[in-house]
């Protein structure tokens, strides 16, 4: 290949527009949903779920989503990227539309399953066609813009929930999907090419079976417990299990001389360090996502709609600086553009430690704008970095294992982290409940939430009691906050110690090249 000629696809930009609209349905539903729970919780203008109903009706699309992404990741490259993105759009708007018009609890948690599955066919789909599409040499911006998109669909989901739930029903926010959704299959099959493995060798179906039913249970066991606690052996069983299934998987893949995933790919830095990397950041950063949306509207006062505003400034910081990241790993590295991302998030993450009721939110708004560009500059390398490490017939499963890395860090994040900040609750709040009623008591002593509505009912005590809840509330925070930032900064010392610096320019792994051995990535003939 002559050292001047582009292999990209001649419409690969107006393909990446394209793959922007299927990501961002897919993001934005799964934030947007967080305004409507209040009044799906009413009998009369909702659905009146119970709080247990409600968060499942966010776990179930989260369990199916994070359970089959690596199985749709390889089954893409198998059947065909294009093919399985418009399944995944159509599946995505069939689920969006049962869900607008849910009559029960039950039957929206059932819809919300489906879009977890029209989710996970969409997801690895995106990023796999953008290697495939795209020269190496223009990939990383293209990739930075698709970050961006993430960015922007996690800030602005609350404020167009917001919105939309002051001027119409609740369903109004899942019906949103559906013309965004046909707009998008439309699109896709005018523009998009069609591209697959051309030699996927035999489909390892066992190996597709243990890695849904590992990733399913671990799944479970974190979301489960992070909800009820971690006391119960029902948790334990699941998440051992789960992880007992998963290294069942690692050594059956090993094994295989027809593997879904070549985990040898593990033993290669250019792979292995941004997957820890990516996992590290979302878990940090979904749990201080967690408990800052109960910050700013309950202690702070905020409404959904202004709170969903308040996360601007993260998405201002992700579309700015999310696709010049490619510019900057250009001109000094992954590395050094890497750990200063990290540097940034654990920065922002960490000042929560020191955020109380009265801080002024300019500071809060700068936090999250910092924690913005430290992701942007954090998720285009390390994703670049996955994906080069593969050949272009190998990119749904690079996507794959990126994105399902990043599901189960998140729910794992929310569960640890928000467990840590319910037992600091518990742990500050408990000695005021000593004079209040047994009822009262218990509601207080589960959450914020369950405090400010027993104090509507308490008279004069009502107020003692939210500077109470508060306090604890806060004060669980910091300890949460330090937990996160801890984390994130463990990012750090991978990307110092692995991702490749501004020298480096390896192409994707081989037979012969260190580490591995046989064939190529994911090559079972």
């Amino acid at each position: 290949m002559q050292p001047n000629e582009n292999t990209g696809h001649p419409r690969r930009w107006a393909i990446l527009g394209v793959l922007v609209i299927s990501l961002l349905v897919v993001v934005l539903d799964n934030t947007i949903l967080n305004v409507a729970l209040r009044t799906l919780a009413d009998p009369v203008h909702g659905l009146g779920a119970s709080q247990g109903e409600l968060e499942w009706s966010i776990n179930s699309y989260t369990l199916v989503f994070a359970g089959l992404l690596f199985t749709f990741g390889v089954l893409g490259d198998r059947v065909g990227r294009r093919r399985m993105l418009v399944i995944g759009l159509a599946l995505f708007g069939l689920a969006s539309l049962l869900s607008a018009y849910a009559q029960t609890p039950g039957q929206l948690i059932a819809a919300r399953a489906l879009m977890g599955v029209g989710g996970a066919a969409i997801m690895p789909a995106t990023l796999s066609i953008i290697s495939n599409v795209f020269d190496p040499r223009e990939r990383g911006r293209a990739i930075g813009i698709w970050a961006g998109a993430v960015g922007l669909a996690v800030a602005i989901g609350p404020v167009l929930g917001g919105l939309l739930l002051e001027h119409y029903w609740w369903g109004s926010v899942f019906l949103i999907n559906v013309p965004v959704v046909a707009l998008g299959v439309a699109l896709v099959a005018l523009l998009v090419p069609e591209s697959r493995d051309p030699e996927p060798g035999r489909v390892d179906a066992f190996g597709v079976l243990l890695s849904v039913v590992g990733l399913v249970a671990l799944t479970y066991g974190i979301i489960d417990g992070g909800e009820h606690g971690f006391d119960r052996p029902l948790v334990w069983a699941s998440i051992v299990g789960g992880v007992a299934v998963l290294a069942w998987f690692v050594r059956h893949e090993r094994r295989s001389s027809h593997p879904a995933l070549d985990v040898r790919l593990f033993r290669v830095p250019r792979f292995a360090a941004p997957v820890a990397m990516i996992g590290l950041v979302f878990f940090a950063a979904m749990g201080v996502m967690f408990f800052s949306s109960f910050y700013l509207q309950l202690v702070r006062g905020y409404s959904p709609l202004e709170t969903g505003l308040l996360f601007l400034p993260f998405a201002v910081a992700q579309l700015a600086f999310a696709p010049r990241s490619a510019t900057m790993v250009r001109r000094y590295g992954s590395r050094a553009v890497s750990v200063v991302g990290l540097v940034l998030t654990s920065v922002a993450l960490g000042a929560f430690a020191f955020v109380d009721a009265a801080t002024p939110i300019w500071l809060v708004l700068v936090a999250f704008f910092l924690q913005g560009v430290g992701m942007a500059n954090i998720m285009p390398p390390a994703t670049e970095s996955i994906m080069s490490a593969l050949p272009r017939e190998k990119a749904g499963v690079g996507s794959a294992v990126s994105n399902t890395i990043r599901q189960v860090a998140a729910a794992l994040g929310v569960a640890v982290i928000g467990s840590v900040l319910a037992a600091g609750y518990r742990n500050g709040i408990e000695p005021a409940l000593v004079d209040l009623p047994p009822a009262a008591g218990t509601a207080v002593g589960e959450s914020l939430a369950g405090a400010y509505a027993a104090a509507g009912q308490l008279g004069p005590a009502g107020p003692q009691l939210i500077a109470a809840a508060n306090d604890s509330f806060v004060s669980a925070m910091h300890l949460s906050a330090t937990l996160a930032a801890l984390v994130a900064a463990a990012g750090i010392l991978v990307a110092l110690r692995f991702m490749p610096g501004r020298a480096s320019t390896g192409g994707p792994v081989t037979i012969g090249e260190p580490g591995l051995a046989g064939a190529a990535p994911g090559q079972g003939q």
